[in-house]
């Protein structure tokens, strides 16, 4: 697909000011400025992001009335029951809830609902069960905002009911007992990015102030605090919120807890991915190695396994759970590699993406647990919004869709829009979910496509690739790449940042790698500096990067790869295109910088992926 760079401008004497007034390096100011950044009051906060940047519990629209409700429950022994969401987010927010309750003396269990049975949010039949065995307080984890009917069965069974999410809410709020959402309409709550573990996180931190009478907590509860705050990160980095203001500061923080202070379940699941022997976590780490394993659980119909692994404080449980858990993550790729092949069929037999605004592909038998995994793979390649639909075997269930969004369409509004032809929809502006009769699919195909079509400016259909600054490989060192890293953790709304390099050639043929193939390894060799790069999910580049007769303009990320206590520089390829001419970005920040100051540019790649 053809993508644009965009070069981001070059202010030498903005760069030098800020160097100045906020005693930090050239290249750090470059790249903070890159990011809209000017403040040195700003910058202090943003590369510091110290636990006191953490707003007090009892601003979190709710929360007060949440603690005034579950503490007496607490101390009567009323019995409490946790009710998850079945993905990571859902799962580290109700360990977070679960192992609270637990040291906090109440009694306490957990219900995970199965993704393949019961399906999102709360469940009428599962609650019925939950009051048919004597449950009395009912705290939901990452869904419930969108259980408006739910809520009413809850009542008419006597069961009190608090919310505790953060997805988008409908015109009506279920009638809880409380509800503690960051966004909750007539509040002011200044951050309202918080995914569902971080929600469940600051009710445990009200819950720990109101035992210990004191906003100080107890030794106990804070060393659990600071545990909960590595399962919140893991959260965080997985439903792929803006890792920004209050989500920076957990990941930040939750990374070096997720490797010093591990829970038994988590410390297995470092020995299995080998992440226990690195130095430091970083944002990939859990994107890429631990989310994916906690989310084989709950997209196989084994959520509740997940929060057990998690919770459980029997080192033989944890190490089974994580070697189980690590092979069903081996049998959900498999399964997601099948699917993926079977879409990408349709879509170059049945679409032209230059003409449709967004895909909608639906197959009998894809299993219902992995194909957000597949719609995300084809937004990404195709940057369209995509909708993938499980069909039941037999016809006797309806469709199951997961959607993801590209180009800036907010999913949420675009299913509401469709409404008429679903059965059921809920999830936000980058991912959604929906139940669908097989007999309106195509109908829903052209409303949702018109929809998209008219949302989408022609000017967000072609993907765009962000340049920082120019730097020659032969500039990547292991401390440049550290003082880059101070912008971490990286993610949504903070990506690492994206360099240009010019005039590289392949040392060697790009050789395809990974499960399938799907990935590119390339030997780059530029002024006489060879470095690694990596492309992920791009293995279709290796014929036409090696047709190129000629050197080639890379855009990539510099990475520290670390192996065997082992550090090397490493680049992550993002686009590339046979070399223009001239060099398009300003250096990174150097002494020759003032000579090469560059506006703004775009161009195009003619890179395909």
């Amino acid at each position: 697909m053809e993508k644009r760079w965009r070069i981001q401008p070059h202010d030498v004497g903005r760069i030098q000011d800020l160097q100045r007034r906020a005693n930090i390096s050239p290249v750090i100011a470059q790249l903070l400025i890159a990011r809209g950044i000017y403040d040195p009051a700003e910058v202090k906060q943003f590369l510091e992001a110290k636990l006191s940047n953490l707003r007090e519990p009892q601003l979190l629209p709710g929360l007060e009335a949440a603690v005034e409700r579950i503490h007496p429950a607490i101390v009567d022994k009323r019995r409490i029951v946790i009710y998850g969401d079945y993905d990571a987010d859902g799962m580290t927010g109700a360990s977070i809830l679960l192992l609270c309750l637990k040291l906090l003396g109440a009694n306490v269990a957990c219900h995970i609902p199965n993704r393949l049975d019961e399906g999102y949010g709360l469940h009428a039949d599962s609650l019925r069960s939950l009051a048919e065995r004597g449950s009395q307080l009912v705290i939901s984890v990452d869904c419930g905002i969108g259980s408006v009917q739910e809520a009413e069965v809850a009542r008419e069974l006597g069961l009190e009911l608090i919310v505790t999410d953060h997805h988008e809410m409908g015109d009506q709020l279920p009638a809880a007992a409380a509800i503690v959402h960051p966004r909750l309409p007539g509040h002011a709550y200044p951050f309202g990015g918080l995914c569902g573990a971080g929600v469940a996180l600051k009710l445990a931190w009200g819950l720990c102030q109101r035992a210990s009478d004191a906003q100080k907590v107890s030794p106990r509860l804070r060393d659990f605090l600071m545990q909960a705050v590595g399962l919140a990160a893991i959260g965080t980095v997985a439903d792929v919120v803006p890792l920004l203001d209050e989500n920076r500061v957990l990941v930040r923080h939750g990374l070096w807890s997720v490797l010093k202070k591990p829970t038994p379940g988590l410390a297995e699941l470092l020995k299995l991915t080998e992440l226990d022997k690195k130095s430091e976590l970083g944002s990939d780490d859990i994107a890429f190695m631990l989310a994916p394993r906690l989310n084989a659980a709950g997209r196989l119909g084994q959520a509740a396994l997940g929060v057990e692994l998690l919770t459980t404080e029997s080192p033989e449980r944890a190490k089974a759970l994580a070697e189980y858990l690590h092979e069903l993550n081996g049998n959900r790729d498999s399964l997601e590699r099948s699917i993926l092949q079977q879409a990408n069929k349709m879509v170059n037999e049945e679409y032209d993406p230059e003409q449709n605004p967004a895909l909608v592909l639906a197959g009998r038998g894809w299993h219902p647990g992995v194909i957000g995994l597949v719609a995300s793979r084809l937004a990404e390649k195709h940057n369209l919004p995509t909708v993938v639909i499980a069909l039941d075997n037999a016809g006797a269930k309806p469709g199951a869709g997961s959607a993801r969004s590209a180009c800036g369409l907010k999913l949420h509004e675009a299913l509401r829009a469709c409404t008429d032809r679903l059965l059921t929809h809920g999830g936000h502006a980058a991912a959604a979910g929906l139940t669908i009769d097989e007999s309106q699919i195509e109908a829903f195909r052209e409303e949702f496509c018109e929809y998209a079509a008219a949302e989408i400016p022609p000017e967000n259909r072609i993907p765009e690739v962000r340049i920082d600054a120019e730097a020659a490989l032969s500039q990547l060192s292991i401390p440049l790449i550290k003082q880059i890293n101070q912008l971490g953790p990286f993610g949504m709304r903070n990506p690492r940042p994206t360099l240009l390099a010019t005039g590289v050639r392949l040392a060697s043929p790009p050789k395809k790698m990974g499960g399938g193939e799907r990935h590119l390894s390339v030997r780059l060799l530029q002024n006489d500096r060879i470095l690694r790069g990596i492309a992920f999910g791009q293995a279709e580049w290796a014929e036409p990067m090696e047709a190129v007769d000629g050197p080639l303009d890379i855009a990539y990320r510099p990475l520290i790869n670390e192996y065997r206590g082992m550090l090397s520089v490493e680049v992550r390829v993002v686009d590339w295109r046979p070399s223009e001419p001239s060099s398009l970005a300003a250096p990174l920040s150097g002494p020759t910088a003032s000579t090469r100051q560059r506006a703004c540019k775009e161009t195009r790649s003619v890179s395909e992926g």
